[in-house]
Formats: structure tokens, sequence, C-alpha cells
């Protein structure tokens, strides 16, 4: 478990009381969510009541900030909650993760007051879930390549506002979401990052359509769907902050903070994955003594927690970077891409400890090997995590 009682206290959360409730979350992955990974394989549905516990919990509102109804947790507290969390099957975090990240992070970053109160204290609560709409079919590491549209228009009553048309691919939680922050172009006379602005985007939209959860290869639980806007008017409040042309830096800084959130599901699913290796190298006997006393399974065990303590470090260190107000662009980057590779390495790993029974379904490897690989991809390939990186380190020597 993570030593919380060592961290310097949140800025609405004191360390003592942190500490209290991430021993309530262990619990309850321990108790509730776990023993119900295979069910959450089997129908890739969360059920209804571990959701409501959720939301009992405050787990939709780690990172919203108290006045709006939220925990109001650091980002070094928001990392080891999921942490933890991210120990049980991935499909369960799904259910509350967009609210905490992606889906409100733009909208607590740069929305209009009057945006953040209407918003925010309904996905604090979880009474409607948000989801952030950037990837297009043309468009996914190059977001300054989109081609969603948005055109000055009136609506009923010849009430100003914006016409949306366009289709944005992958986006998760999209068949449950309630609220869409949608990037589009206003300026068609910018073909670059400049024309793009976030717009906040209802359910009921009319315009607004999704499309089927896709088959994916893991995360099971956790849908992704296209999103189609067939010339969805919105009025003039919807657009994120009140002013065009500032989406990109929006998704930018909307990424910085995802990226931190995806390297700490590595940690747990590391951690788990390490956790059931070493029982059953305990309990697994071959040559008439159990398989952890051989030295070729003690180095994969041994390279695996040597690889998790270094991306605990490196992820720790950017969140407490983040937490002292500094622009974490590149650690949050270089944490994102060591923990996804460190995470492939490790789920490989400790499958082979058990053999050919880490390749049956019936053992938890089997889906922690399955749900590691989307993390070298989405929040930004580790092809552009190795750009963004590099690019920001040039600069210092430039």
């Amino acid at each position: 478990m993570p030593d919380a009682a060592s961290l310097p206290p949140g800025p609405h959360v004191d360390a003592e009381s942190f500490a209290e409730f991430l021993r309530t979350l262990r619990r309850f992955v321990d108790e509730v969510l776990i023993p119900r990974e295979q069910e959450l394989e089997s129908t890739e549905v969360i059920p209804a009541e571990v959701v409501e516990q959720m939301r009992e919990l405050g787990l939709y509102g780690l990172s919203i900030h108290p006045d709006y109804g939220g925990l109001g947790l650091s980002t070094t507290q928001e990392i080891l909650v999921h942490e933890v969390l991210s120990e049980a099957a991935q499909g369960f975090r799904y259910a509350y993760s967009s609210n905490v990240g992606i889906g409100s992070r733009g909208l607590a970053l740069d929305g209009t007051d009057e945006q953040k109160a209407f918003w925010l204290p309904r996905l604090a609560a979880g009474e409607l879930i948000a989801c952030f709409c950037v990837t297009e079919p043309d468009a996914g590491s190059d977001v300054a390549s989109l081609k969603t549209r948005a055109v000055p228009s009136t609506g009923p009553g010849g009430e100003p506002g914006w016409r949306l048309t366009g289709t944005k691919r992958f986006i998760t939680n999209a068949d449950v979401a309630g609220l869409y922050t949608i990037l589009a172009r206003t300026d068609p006379q910018e073909s670059g990052a400049r024309g793009i602005s976030a717009f906040l985007v209802p359910r009921n939209t009319e315009g607004l359509r999704i499309g089927k959860p896709e088959s994916k290869l893991g995360q099971r639980g956790g849908n992704i769907c296209d999103v189609i806007l067939d010339d969805a008017w919105v009025p003039a409040s919807a657009l994120l902050g009140g002013e065009p042309g500032k989406g990109f830096v929006t998704a930018m800084r909307t990424l910085d903070s995802g990226r931190l959130g995806v390297a700490a599901n590595c940690l747990g699913q590391m951690r788990r994955a390490i956790d059931e290796a070493a029982r059953f190298a305990l309990e697994r006997r071959q040559f008439g003594q159990p398989v952890a006393e051989f030295q070729l399974v003690q180095a994969l065990l041994a390279d695996s927690e040597t690889d998790w303590m270094a991306t605990r470090s490196l992820v720790l260190d950017a969140a407490r970077n983040s937490d002292a107000g500094q622009n974490v662009q590149r650690m949050a980057a270089c944490a994102k891409y060591f923990a996804s590779e460190a995470l492939g390495r490790v789920a490989d790993r400790c499958l082979q400890v058990l053999g050919g029974a880490g390749y049956l379904a019936d053992y938890p490897l089997e889906r922690i090997f399955r749900d590691a690989r989307v993390a070298r991809i989405y929040e930004g390939t580790r092809q552009i995590m190795q750009l963004v990186i590099a690019r920001q380190l040039l600069k210092d020597y430039s």
C-alpha cells in the first residue's frame, strides 16, 4: 500500500484523512472489485451497485474543487488513488475516471465561471459522465489536423450559436456520457492549432448521435464509440471559456494531466501482476520445490519489481512538481512513456512466471496482459511521447 502518511497535505485533504481514505479504497478493491472481475469480463458491464458505491466514495470528484462538490485532491494524492484502484480490472475505473480526468479537466482549467458552476457539481456527484472528444478518423496524434468544423449560426428564435459537423473516434465512455467536450475548427483560414476551439455539448443535442461500442482487445467494461455530429447546433454559451481559438491549448493542458493518470494506472497494474506472479511462484511446485526457488524465475520477478519502483519514483516526482506549480509537460510525457513500456515488460514477465497457466483466462495475468497493451497508444502514442520529450529537451539547449 502507498505510504500516504508521509506525504505533505493536499490542498483540501490532510495527510491523515487521506491515509484513511486510501485504506478504505484498499478494502473496496479487495472486497468488492477484485471478486467481480470475471463478471465484468464476461458481461462488459459495471454492476450498478458498484457504480453507486463509487459515487458514495467520492470517486467521481477526486480532482474537482470542493467549491463544486469534489474532494479537491492534489495531483500526488490523485496519483496514489489511481494506483490503488488500478490493481483491479481496468474496466472498473472507466466508471469514474473520465469525470476526474480528461472529461472534466479542460472545463476546470479553462471554463467560464458559469460553465463550471453548471457542470462541475453534476460531474463531481456522478450524476452524469463527461468525455473529451479529440481523435478523428484522420486526426489522432496530429490534433492540429482535425476536420470537425463549427460555424456561426443562429438557433431557434434567432439565438446566436454554432453548428458542429464531424466525427470523433475512439471516444471513451461516449455511450454513457451526458457531456461531450468537442474540439472543432472555428477558423477555416487557420489550418493548424490556432483555428481550433472547444465546445461543451450535452447528450440531448439535436444532431449528435453515438456509434456502437467497439470490440476491443482488453479493458472490457470501458466502451469506446464514435461521436457523430451532423449539423448539431449549440448556443454561444457552449464555447468553452467563451473565446474561440483556445481549444488546442486546452487539449494540450488536459493531456498533460491525463498522461500522469495513465502512468498511475500502469503502476497499479504492475503491482497486481507482480503480486499474482509472486504468489503463484511460491505455491507452484516443480522438481520437488516451489518454482520461486529457481533463479531464472527470481530474475523475472526482480526485473519486474525494479521496473515498478523506477516507474513509481518517476510518476510521483512528476506529480509533486505539478503540485508545486511547475510546467510538467516533459515530465508527464516521460512518466507516461516509461510507465506504459514498463507495464508491457512486467505483464510479459509475470505471465511467463505462470507458464501455461498464465495464458488461461482463469488467471488474472491473461487479462492484465491484454489490458496493458493500450497504455502505449492512448493519451499519446509512445512515438508521440518520444517527440514531446525530445523537443522539450532540445529547447533547453537551443
